[in-house]
């Protein structure tokens, strides 16, 4: 019993540096991973607000007296007609 208390004793002396590094690894690990985090979130918040601003500018576009959507649409469409038929008499 006494041989394997000699043994157990240089083990665990050794082990106590390995066991805080590792601890103070896994704490930078971590420290690293919030910092990324906290930038991807600013990236996020900052994307939007982005996506905010667009909207509020559509809503006023959309809500703006004399402005009628579907009028522009049916006006597109009648275009890519004509677009399409001068292309098949052109072929």
């Amino acid at each position: 019993m006494p041989e394997l208390l000699a043994l157990f004793i240089p083990i665990l002396a050794l082990s106590i540096p390995i066991i805080a590094i590792w601890t103070r690894h896994q704490r930078e690990l971590a420290q690293i991973e919030a910092r990324r985090r906290d930038e991807q979130e600013g990236q996020s918040q900052a994307h939007v607000a982005e996506l905010e601003d667009r909207l509020r500018v559509l809503e006023r576009i959309i809500t703006d007296k004399g402005y009628d959507v579907a009028t522009q649409i049916e006006a597109l469409r009648d275009t890519r007609r004509a677009d399409a038929r001068m292309d098949d008499k052109v072929s």
